[in-house]
């Protein structure tokens, strides 16, 4: 999972902090919010003509898409753990060319990828069962990446702040989060100069992905 997040993502900087797409997202989620209604009703179309197929083959099959559907992030989750919120610092945008003027560098005032994927890593190595971003599953095909200065994943459009929820044992995952040199750097970039970060251990609520698990890639044309 490491892996295919780190090449997809690519160390791209998560927002740019030269343009302002703010004003398109709300605009994007409720095309997602209509696309998505629409995705439910098909699916669930689909899954009661399943479940009508008496033919003994597809029901083991159906029964095998079942058990697998939990380890590849399928099926929500819900248990004890960690829910950490990273913000930009105050009024960043407005602040930056001040900022640059006292030799504080307008890149430190935002939340970046990497400092997102650091977050999310750190959760995985703390044995993690579940991690999830906004109101997103990551799964092995996720990838951070930014359009313009909002957060770009899997499709859809997020202004911060940003929250990642993690399930599993919260006193591991902690130590994994206070362990990480990335957050560290993050952390003391936080406490320099504002930027937002919000630990807390409570009951968590990872959805399951309900998208396609295909991974993309590019054809050379014949």
């Amino acid at each position: 999972m490491f892996a295919t997040s780190a090449r997809t993502a690519d160390g791209t900087d998560l927002r740019a902090s030269t343009s302002d797409l703010r004003s398109q997202v709300v605009a994007r989620e409720r095309d997602v919010a209509r696309d998505d209604a629409h995705l439910a009703q098909l699916q669930e179309e689909v899954a009661s003509l399943g479940r009508q197929v008496d033919d003994p083959a597809a029901q083991r099959l159906q029964a095998e898409a079942g058990t697998l559907a939990g380890s590849a992030g399928l099926d929500p989750v819900d248990g004890p753990g960690l829910v950490i919120t990273l913000d930009d610092a105050p009024r960043a945008a407005d602040t930056a060319a001040a900022a640059g003027a006292s030799g504080v560098s307008a890149d430190v005032l935002i939340v970046h990828q990497q400092d997102l994927q650091a977050v999310v890593n750190a959760l995985w190595a703390g044995g993690a069962t579940a991690v999830g971003l906004q109101d997103q599953r990551i799964i092995s095909t996720s990838a951070v990446r930014c359009v313009g200065n909002v957060l770009r994943l899997q499709g859809r459009l997020y202004a911060p702040p940003y929250t990642v929820r993690a399930v599993g044992d919260p006193t591991a995952l902690r130590a994994a989060v206070d362990a990480s040199p990335a957050v560290r750097s993050y952390l003391s970039d936080a406490a320099r100069v504002g930027l937002g970060w919000q630990l807390s251990q409570q009951d968590v609520s990872v959805p399951g992905w309900d998208g396609s698990l295909q991974l993309a890639h590019a054809t050379v044309p014949r």
